[in-house]
């Protein structure tokens, strides 16, 4: 199997999804279509389409560069926190490696989080939980603060 997804997170953990994926290219569109049918139910004010994009992002980042002796995969989990939607992108990469780069125009690489920079309301990188790097990014206001945490059924 190429990846795997958690359907059903814990009623009482802020976590409203999350996907396993093999560190190969064909793990960067289907990350994209996971995200966005499992994150649609929660119907979130933010746009669906930058999320994605920026997934994309940082899931073609962790494939590029995270490093690992043995077999390791790209982790991608999202959670409502307060009012806002916030993505976090694991891989076993060494946390000093992320860093914003400025490409010449002609670079056909290099641009993925300055997209990241200029949408999400602010991002983050650092070690992960499971070993190596997690980088991770947050919309603001992605939900009314009155609302329910839950999918819209």
């Amino acid at each position: 199997m190429a990846y795997s997804i958690d359907r059903y997170p814990s009623a009482d953990s802020p976590r409203l999804g999350a996907m396993t994926l093999h560190p190969v290219a064909e793990s960067v569109p289907r990350a994209r279509r996971w995200f966005r049918k499992f994150i649609a139910p929660y119907n979130p004010a933010c746009s669906i389409d930058d999320c994605v994009l920026m997934i994309s992002e940082l899931v073609t980042n962790a494939i590029l560069y995270g490093r690992a002796d043995e077999t390791w995969m790209v982790r991608v989990a999202w959670y409502r926190v307060e009012t806002a939607l916030r993505v976090e992108v694991h891989n076993p990469g060494f946390p000093a490696s992320v860093r914003m780069r400025q490409p010449d125009a002609g670079d056909a690489h290099g641009r993925g989080l300055l997209l990241v920079d200029s949408i999400a309301d602010s991002w983050h990188s650092g070690p992960s939980r499971f070993g190596g790097t997690v980088v991770s990014f947050t919309m603001a206001d992605a939900w009314l603060a009155d609302e329910v945490i839950g999918p819209v059924l």
